[in-house]
């Protein structure tokens, strides 16, 4: 495959800023809140600003119109940089489904937003309903001309700081559980909407909402009532796929960093790096990685030509491999680092906390691992 020479200018771009302003500990403690946020509104500004958020959404509804392959590549290299902008992640793959299904205004609110460094958040869990979302009670009722929702969220990530939620609600109770679901859009602001951070091994990330007689217009909702599971499903893998890209720059970084640590530290008087035992592992790390991202590449590029019919299954293999590197290559660097892989100066221990999560959210890789082997054997 080949990158364009305005895609090589973005990396580097990237690349730079990422150097110059959340390369250290210090510099993305005063990002965070001391390192309490795992996204900074002023990165996602500051990115807003330089044209990166959003790269691939359409100009028409206020995006920059360029493909799903440079939003790939925007998200590999700011997660390599470390940059704290977790939360876009979750505001990119609402807007795909708002891009798919939604009316010219949910359209144009949402991906102004993003552009413009403003984060949206998608919530979907329920403390009983995790990977199987077609079991979710949070209940919408229309009444007139409105929508009274009533239920409990979890696992909500960026709920706080976004502008609105793509919330999955239950409409009418069927045989089938699929069925009878509705995506509403609904404002932070809400009367009625009710957000609290769970506290977790890493920065805030996620939350629950509460619903206590939240009001939305009819208007609110997007696409179809009753068709959310359908809308939902190539929202989902659009998410894994963009979990996957950041994944694969988050196990680049922690290889990176592993490799200039063995390369200066010494041990019986020669560097790390001299060690057969050290220098093999990570010649599987490299590789490994090197072959994912082939992968999330071509993936990318077929998101491009439309071929969205085998973006399922193949978004299911590169979330559960990168995400699976990611943990592994930071793994790697704690052990290889010694006792300074496990203090926060050297920021390895932040990156595997990092790690931990991602094989989880966007559907657990024991789901993906289910869902590759259904279109393997065909089999319900």
């Amino acid at each position: 495959m080949t990158i364009t020479e305005e895609q090589s200018a973005l990396i580097e771009s990237v690349r730079t800023y990422c150097d110059a302003n959340t390369a250290t500990v210090t510099q993305r403690d005063a990002l965070t809140e001391g390192g309490t946020e795992s996204t900074s509104t002023k990165t996602t500004h500051d990115m807003g600003e330089r044209g990166w958020l959003g790269i691939s959404l359409p100009e028409e509804y206020g995006g920059l119109g360029g493909t799903f392959f440079d939003e790939t590549l925007f998200l590999e290299e700011s997660s390599r940089g470390l940059a704290p902008i977790n939360a876009y992640s979750t505001g990119l793959t609402a807007a795909q489904t708002y891009l798919k299904w939604g009316n010219d205004e949910q359209r144009t609110t949402v991906c102004t937003n993003l552009a413009n460094g403003r984060l949206e958040a998608i919530s979907l869990s329920e403390p009983g309903t995790g990977s199987d979302l077609g079991a979710v009670t949070c209940k919408a009722e229309l009444s007139g001309d409105e929508y009274i929702i009533n239920g409990q969220k979890t696992w909500c990530t960026a709920a706080h700081l976004a502008e609105n939620l793509l919330v999955l609600v239950r409409e009418e109770t069927t045989e089938k559980k699929h069925e009878g679901l509705t995506l509403l859009m609904v404002p932070t602001s809400t009367p009625g909407v009710e957000i609290r951070g769970i506290e977790l091994m890493e920065p805030r990330t996620v939350n629950e909402i509460f619903f206590t007689d939240a009001r939305v217009p009819a208007s609110a909702v997007v696409g179809e009532a009753g068709q959310g599971w359908k809308q939902l499903m190539r929202g989902l893998s659009v998410e894994r796929l963009i979990i996957a890209a950041m994944s694969l720059g988050a196990a680049q970084r922690s290889l990176d960093d592993t490799v200039a640590y063995v390369s200066e530290r010494k041990a019986f008087n020669k560097p790390l790096a001299t060690f057969q035992a050290l220098r093999h592992r990570l010649a599987d790390l490299h590789t490994e990685i090197s072959f994912a991202r082939s992968f999330v590449y071509d993936i990318a590029q077929a998101v491009d030509r439309g071929e969205e019919d085998s973006l399922g299954p193949q978004s299911s293999m590169a979330k559960l491999k990168c995400t699976e590197i990611a943990k592994q290559a930071a793994l790697e660097g704690v052990q290889m680092m010694g006792g300074n892989g496990y203090t926060r100066e050297y920021g390895m221990e932040g990156q595997l906390r990092t790690a931990i999560a991602p094989p989880i959210y966007g559907g657990a890789n024991e789901v993906q691992r289910d869902i590759i082997a259904k279109n393997l054997l065909g089999r319900p």
